[in-house]
Order: structure tokens, then sequence, then C-alpha cells
């Protein structure tokens, strides 16, 4: 009667018809999510219906095992389905709002979806959106010191005033911007002036301004493989047809990408720290990339990612302080640098195109709120920056390190587990062994207590390797050591699976 019972759950996945839509804006892993979804909610696939191992997926449904995995841990963490080390993922006995979710959720191309729009249903529901819990390893925590808090507040207090204010200009104040200038053209070798320069609530609204101003749906743009997911989605979301190139140890492949035939509109890079590998684009590359894209009358679109945190060297210029075409569209952040809750970034344009993202810059927002740009500008005039940033990098490197010994002490025995030392940013890459499921272990990273990022589903074309990204920002030793411990045990459950 049990083996009946199994194959009859085993069965019931097959009743699911999954129709892929190549030419769908909405990717192939939220296609494939939508549709279990519902064949969940409706009883298609009833409480207890196993589904089939992500391998035998990926066959049976003629995607990639990534996008199997993608899919299926969103449902785990809606969930829709539970996880039994071991035996399988199994629809949950406890649906969430079995009937009338089904009337308000259903997938994207049916008629309860159509009131929203093809953006929406891109990006809606993407565990990438959501922000990561404040615990051990979170790539986003940040932890100015008490000078710096201190200065912050005096600072703050000078302002006040800015509460009650007028209409300012799209572009942000002009004291930050020239601030801003100022800083670029030392640190990153940035070459402008303020007029080129809009003030943004962080990197992410400069991306979507970006898009906003030069991408048409349908055109195509070329992103790094892996990618940072937030700004894939933007793309994606944008209209724009994306096609990945390779990212190795020298950065973004500027040959493969010279080989593509398409005409492509743009390309997103992270060249002084490639997220999520943290490969920095050697300087021929840069010089082809600029050069590539002048010869095609291409943009670059330029995320400084982490540019700030260096190590054991000075970085590299920036890719648009090379740029003698005025093609690359540069853009950063002082969310890690200085605090995420001032949701304060910057987008630096050729003069061409001041005139068209200050338009559309009215439309998203009409100006920045100015009492965080006049703190971070008093911050920046009076030399607080430069000082708290070497406070910060010392802390940082010694998260760093103290991180890397520990995982290395864990790992002793399992040589296949790469732990990469990085030389920039707040994130290490640590490499599984090959065959290992990076999603299966961050579900269980979670569940006792850490938050890991697999780099799977970071991948537009199928991958072979996988890992993980371990932010050690704000990282303190006595969180440190038993959060290593506890992760330990999930990437060791995985490896032993093998």
């Amino acid at each position: 009667m049990a083996e009946e019972t199994s194959r009859r759950h085993e069965d019931a996945t097959h009743l699911v018809d999954i129709a892929i839509d190549r030419d769908s804006q909405a990717s192939i892993g939220r296609q494939l999510y939508f549709a279990l979804r519902t064949a969940i909610v409706s009883g298609r696939m009833p409480a207890g219906a196993r589904l089939p191992s992500t391998r035998a997926a990926a066959r049976l449904w003629g995607v990639s095992r990534g996008v199997v995995v993608e899919a299926y841990d969103t449902l785990l963490s809606e969930n829709y389905v539970v996880g039994h080390h071991g035996s399988g993922t199994f629809v949950s006995a406890d649906v969430p709002g079995r009937s009338e979710r089904a009337r308000r959720t259903a997938p994207a191309d049916s008629t309860a979806t159509s009131d929203i729009s093809r953006a929406a249903r891109s990006v809606i529901g993407n565990p990438s959106l959501e922000p990561q819990p404040q615990v051990p390893f979170a790539t986003g925590r940040a932890e100015p010191d008490d000078r710096t808090r201190a200065v912050l507040k005096r600072i703050g207090h000078r302002h006040l005033e800015a509460f009650h204010d007028h209409y300012r200009d799209p572009q942000g104040e002009e004291r930050l911007r020239g601030e801003v200038i100022r800083y670029l053209a030392a640190a990153r070798g940035v070459r402008c002036d303020p007029d080129r320069v809009f003030i943004t609530s962080g990197s992410q609204q400069a991306i979507d301004l970006a898009i906003r101003t030069l991408i048409n749906p349908g055109d195509t743009v070329a992103i790094e493989d892996p990618s940072y997911p937030p700004a894939r989605l933007a793309l994606t979301a944008g209209g724009a047809r994306l096609i990945p190139i390779a990212v190795d140890g020298q950065g973004i492949d500027v040959d493969l990408l010279a080989d593509r035939p398409e005409n492509v509109r743009a390309v997103y890079v992270t060249p002084s720290h490639q997220y999520p590998t943290g490969a920095i684009l050697s300087m021929a590359r840069r010089l082809a990339l600029v050069d590539w894209a002048a010869a095609r009358e291409a943009w670059i679109l330029e995320d400084d990612y982490d540019s700030e945190f260096r190590y054991d060297d000075r970085p590299l210029a920036a890719l648009q302080g090379v740029d003698e075409h005025d093609r690359v569209i540069y853009f950063g952040t002082f969310s890690k640098a200085l605090l995420p809750g001032f949701r304060l970034g910057y987008l630096v344009v050729p003069a061409e195109l001041v005139p068209a993202v200050r338009a559309m810059r009215v439309l998203l927002d009409r100006f920045p709120a100015p009492f965080h740009q006049l703190v971070v500008a008093d911050f920046l005039g009076e030399g607080h920056f430069s000082s708290h940033l070497r406070r910060l990098r010392e802390a940082y490197r010694g998260s760093r390190d103290m991180l890397v010994a520990l995982l290395r002490e864990q790992f002793a025995d399992v040589p296949e587990i790469g732990i990469e030392v990085p030389m920039q940013g707040v994130h290490l890459f640590a490499r599984l062994p090959s065959g290992s499921d990076d999603v299966a272990v961050a579900r269980a990273a979670r569940r006792s207590g850490v938050t890991v990022l697999p780099v799977s589903p970071m991948h537009l074309a199928p991958v072979a390797g996988h890992g993980l990204l371990l932010g050690f920002s704000a990282l303190h030793h006595q969180e440190a050591a038993p959060s290593v411990r506890r992760l330990a045990q999930a990437v060791l459950q995985e490896h032993r699976r093998l």
C-alpha cells in the first residue's frame, strides 16, 4: 500500500503541464515556479506529492538544473513544499490559501495576473529583491564605528531646517555633487564635472534611471555571467533581452562579447569587483571593452561595486576614467561605505545624456530628499570620509582574515571546498565540490540561523560549478566561530550526499 501511495505521488508530478515561453519577459525559473505553484494550489499536485529530483525535473521539463533549483527554493521559502533530507521534496500538507490564493496569484500567463505589467510579472516574488536578515554572513551589513556615528549626529543637527524646505534640483544638491566628484576623481580616477552627476537613492535607482533613459523593450543587453541579481532583474523588467557573457579570473571575457553577432545596445559590468566572483577586470580588457563600445556605438553600464574596500593594493581606475569615447554610464553608492539607511548613490553620465536623464529623474521622484545629502556633503567636505574608510577597511580586513581562518579550519579535511581570500569587497566566495547543490546548502544554513547566498541562481547560462557568498562586514568573533560551525554542518551534510 505504501509503495502504491509513493508511486501515485511520484506520478502526480507528471500531470503538471509545464509550458515554457522562451520569448516571455518572465525568466524561465519564474515561469516554472508559477506553473508548479498553480498545480499545487489547484490540487492537481495534492499534499504529499513528491516533486522529481532537480536533475530529473530538468530532463522532464527541458530546462537547466539551476532553473529547477531556483523554482523549488522559492516554493520552499513560501511553504508550498517541504524538503526531507535523503527522500526528496514534497507538496506541503498546509498549502497557503489553497483556494483563495489560487484566484489571486496564478501563473504569469493566466487571467489572474493579466492586470499587472510584464515588468511586474518578471520580478514579483523574486527572493533576490527581499532584504536579507541581519544575521552572520549576510552581505548587506554595515557597521560604522562610534566616531563616525558621533560625527554624523553632530552634522545632522546643522541641517534640521532641511525638513522645512522647497523643491530642489532633480540632479541633487550641488554641494554634494561637487564633493562626490572630488572624491571620485581622487579615489577612482573618474573624469567629469558636477553638471553630469545625479544623486540617486542608491545604485539600484541609478541603474533604473540608466535603463529608462537608454533601453527600449526588446533591446539586447549583454551582462556578466554570473551577475548581480537585482541589476539583472532591473534589466529584465525594463524589457531588455539579456545575453550572458562568461566571467573568468580577469573579469568579463571581452572577446566573447565582441564575437556576438547581435546588435548589443549596452553591457552591464562590475569591473572593480565582479559580483559575485570578486574578479577584477584587467586593464587590457578595460581598454578592449571601451574600444568595443565605441565601435558598436553601445553603452557600458559600470557598477563600481565595493570599490572602496581594497585591502592590499590600490584598485585600478574606474572604467569611466579610461574611456575616451564617452560611452560609460558610471554609478555607485554610499550604502556599504557609510549607511544603507541614507539611501544615497550617484550616477555619472556623458554630457549628451544629461537632459534625458534629468527628465526621467523628475518622473521618478522629482528630486532626492535634501537632508541626507547635506549631511553627507559636510561629511565628505570636512575630510571625515577618508578617515572613516581607513578605519572601516582595517576592521573589515580583520573580519575577513578571521572568517577565512575559521572556514579553513572547519574544512581542512575537505580540500574540494575552496575558500578564496578576497582582495576587495565585503564578501568572500566559497567554492563547493562538483555536483553540490548550493541552494540546498543555503536553505539548510538559513534554518540554522546563518545566511549565505547560493551562486548558481546568479547564472543565466547552465553552470557546472556551485558556490556560496559569505559576507564578513560587521562580523564579530563571538558570533563568527559558532556560525561557521553551523554552516559547516550544512555544507558537510551536502558533501556526504555526493
